[in-house]
């Protein structure tokens, strides 16, 4: 049984990690993977600072969760994430078997569990993920949102 008050605290985990983005010039990003009320992983985009187009905070955080629990399937896991993963990660997030993905805001551009499609749902594939949104959004949306401003300022 998960408890808001649980979601709450891993979320804003994943805030904590989304603000390290942008110290490299990265989106503020955050991911962090749970278990048993376990953190096992923790990450934040890093596209721009490792030169890596796959650099999103989900991918890492996952790739990070499967070397400690020593497995590729990360069952029994939760992935909290600040914005609604792309269809790359949320094929990621399929193909590892999380059973569980709660996100902030969402992505109305790029964002593939409900925005532009839904793969994390997708009746057509062997896994299926329970899917919360919206927990701290305008929370999650506001980082966004200034990192972008600022951009903006410096050109």
């Amino acid at each position: 049984m998960y408890h808001v008050a649980d979601d709450l605290r891993y979320m804003r985990e994943a805030l904590r990690a989304a603000r390290r983005a942008p110290r490299h010039r990265d989106v503020p990003v955050g991911a962090v993977v749970v278990r048993h009320g376990e953190i096992v992983a923790r990450a934040h985009n890093r596209r721009e600072v490792d030169g890596d187009p796959v650099g999103h905070a989900e991918l890492i955080a996952i790739r990070r969760a499967a070397r400690k629990l020593s497995s590729w399937r990360l069952d029994g896991c939760t992935l909290y994430v600040t914005l609604e993963p792309c269809a790359m990660c949320a094929g990621a997030i399929v193909l590892a078997r999380v059973p569980r993905l709660v996100f902030g805001t969402r992505d109305p551009k790029a964002g593939f569990v409900g925005s532009l499609g839904d793969i994390c749902r997708d009746g057509r594939l062997n896994h299926r993920v329970a899917v919360e949104s919206g927990l701290l959004a305008e929370e999650c949306g506001a980082i966004l949102k200034e990192f972008f401003r600022e951009k903006r300022r410096e050109r």
